[in-house]
């Protein structure tokens, strides 16, 4: 006798209309297709998302960064053994050991062949240094005032003054009645020295363009400093006076009153030599 089952379900489906195989094919496939075609737009939906949100954290002109694709799936990474080896040494400690510390410094000053070649403030000329009613401005001072200005008054320009410079500051001081620059330059190797012997070379040998300009080297040796000169020019009657100091791999230029002797040089030049040891370790 037949099962109850097949019974019921012949009596169902005795009186429908089955669909030809090949329409029923075709509606698989479009049903297919749609289902890939959603799973798409949300894929799309959400890189739209995310790049928009990082276009605007960084910014209205935020470019979204491109997706790629995935190239195959990661490699997991085996697990170590739990069981423990009686024949391994231990494992080294994984605590960090600082660095053993530096000793302070005990000077502002920085040692010869420092990597930092700046000039200290307390390698320049103070305020204490001059004579009352001065004020101090610290910075570059634009104008023909410094010893290469000078320089196009000779036939011959020297080219001395920027070898092996490192680093320059400059500090003025005005008062109602006179005013004083300072330039303190860092030499490399032995180009202090060299540039002091093209001042002497510059000052000695310039040879100017009118017969009513001259250029002198008014005294050398002011004992101050490795060295120390007074130097002058008068262009077309215009005087004008220079102290120049060395002190190790420093040189300082200051600008002296026109009429400047060479006994007040010397007590210029003490002070300037006095600061440059605070730029320099070679005092």
């Amino acid at each position: 006798m037949p099962d109850s089952l097949f019974t019921d379900l012949l009596r169902d489906t005795e009186q429908l209309r089955w669909d030809p195989t090949d329409q029923v094919r075709k509606r698989g496939r479009r049903r297919t297709r749609r289902t890939r075609i959603a799973a798409l737009a949300g894929v799309v939906a959400m890189v739209v998302v995310v790049t928009g949100a990082v276009a605007l954290a960084g910014g209205r002109d935020g470019a979204p960064t491109p997706i790629m694709p995935a190239t195959g799936s990661p490699t997991p990474t085996p697990a170590p053994s739990a069981t423990p080896n009686p024949q391994a040494s231990p494992a080294p400690s994984t605590t960090p050991v600082a660095p053993p510390s530096s000793p302070p410094s005990t000077s502002g000053r920085p040692p010869t062949g420092s990597t930092n070649p700046a000039i200290p403030a307390a390698a320049m000329l103070r305020l204490s240094d001059l004579p009352a009613g001065f004020t101090m401005t610290e910075g570059d001072v634009d104008g023909d005032w410094s010893l290469e200005s000078v320089s196009i008054y000779c036939r011959d320009a020297p080219s001395w003054t920027s070898r092996g410079a490192l680093t320059q500051r400059t500090v003025s001081f005005d008062s109602p009645t006179d005013s004083v620059i300072q330039r303190v330059v860092r030499y490399s190797g032995g180009n202090a020295a060299r540039a002091m012997d093209g001042v002497r070379a510059a000052f000695t040998d310039c040879v100017p363009h009118r017969e009513s300009s001259s250029l002198s080297v008014l005294a050398d040796g002011l004992g101050a400093g490795d060295e120390s000169l007074l130097v002058g020019s008068d262009i077309e009657g215009v005087r004008s006076r220079w102290l120049v100091v060395r002190q190790g791999d420093l040189v300082a230029q200051v600008t002296l009153d026109m009429d400047t002797t060479p006994a007040e040089a010397r007590q210029r030049a003490r002070p300037v030599a006095q600061r440059l040891c605070a730029g320099t370790d070679a005092c």
